[in-house]
């Protein structure tokens, strides 16, 4: 080993053991945030239910990036909120805040001028006011209606300097605020859909099989009189790899698929002049327009099968669709 790599591998060793020393002071610090989740974080709790208006988070610095996050986890988990910089409120942003919001105040001194400028203001607004600082005698945290301690024992910059365990710590505390929140409203995976339309979680929960399926002309239908080779001329131009069966009055008498072919083929026939009805799927699975996309997936899953019919109340045949349709749609 030459002496560069040498003084490589020595440096990769003191950097990873400083990267550990880093987590491990930052997971201390998260730790000792369980034993002042007490009374005044479920007053906090409280007060942020019962805001009529918004949440309005607000910080400075290193406290504002992290305020900017715990914002949007609230607006996206059920509880309206948004992310005031404390120096534009001074300069005209103070309109934005309304008696019936109530204000979340980040700042690990308790003494950030810009807050303290604003005050005197938001306490004539009426607007309750929920503090979060690492000093529960500071400025902030005597003239909030609750203060959530979260102090850290110490920061995990070598310095001592950069806000590094603070920010985590307060990041932690805003996120057990919102998950709080999210819980004691009712919050559903479907709400949080509603909020997130352009996610995959949005199209997992949103989309319905109406929403996938293939209907008129492209759907794949041959009535009980049909004859297997009829069926596969239906199914080669509709390429869905299967086809569905009806009577005459459109009622859903069986599916014939890919897989049927294979197992049809196992024996000597004459494709011309067997009949579908004799070696198609009786009584197949299928689903209503309005079961979620997600839904279906699930029973394809478990049902082992790539294909389904969708059928009204009269079981008359609306549509069918298979995973490729799935997955084109983003659902898996």
């Amino acid at each position: 080993m030459t002496h560069k790599a040498e003084v490589n591998a020595l440096e990769i060793s003191q950097m990873t053991d400083l990267g550990r020393a880093v987590i491990e002071t930052e997971a201390t610090a998260i730790s000792a945030l369980l034993d002042r989740l007490d009374e005044r974080f479920a007053q906090a709790c409280r007060y942020l239910l019962d805001c009529q208006g918004r949440i309005v988070v607000i910080g400075m610095g290193k406290s504002g990036h992290i305020g900017n996050k715990i914002a949007a986890t609230l607006a996206s988990t059920g509880s309206p909120a948004f992310f005031v910089h404390p120096g534009e409120a001074s300069h005209g942003d103070l309109g934005m805040i309304t008696a019936q919001d109530a204000v979340l105040a980040l700042s690990n001194s308790g003494e950030t001028n810009e807050l303290l400028t604003i005050l005197p203001l938001l306490k004539r607004l009426g607007a309750p006011l929920i503090a979060m600082t690492g000093k529960p005698q500071s400025t902030l945290a005597r003239e909030s209606e609750v203060h959530i301690d979260v102090s850290v024992e110490k920061e995990a910059c070598p310095l001592g300097l950069a806000p590094t365990s603070s920010t985590t710590a307060a990041l932690v505390m805003g996120d057990a605020l919102a998950v709080a929140l999210l819980q004691a409203r009712g919050f559903t995976a479907k709400d949080f859909a509603l909020s997130h339309p352009g996610g995959s979680l949005g199209r997992r929960l949103l989309l319905h099989v109406s929403d996938i399926m293939h209907t008129g002309d492209a759907l794949p239908v041959v009535d009980t009189n049909a004859t297997l080779h009829d069926a596969l001329e239906m199914m080669s131009a509709k390429g869905l790899g299967m086809t569905a069966v009806v009577d005459a009055e459109g009622r859903v008498a069986g599916l014939y698929t890919d897989g049927d072919l294979r197992r049809t083929l196992n024996n000597p026939v004459d494709i011309h002049t067997l009949g579908v009805c004799e070696v198609m799927t009786k009584n197949c699975k299928t689903a209503p327009p309005n079961m979620l996309a997600a839904e279906a997936l699930q029973m394809m899953d478990k049902k082992k099968i790539n294909g389904l019919l969708v059928v009204d109340e009269e079981q008359q045949l609306v549509g069918a669709f298979n995973m490729h349709d799935l997955l084109r749609a983003g659902v898996m």
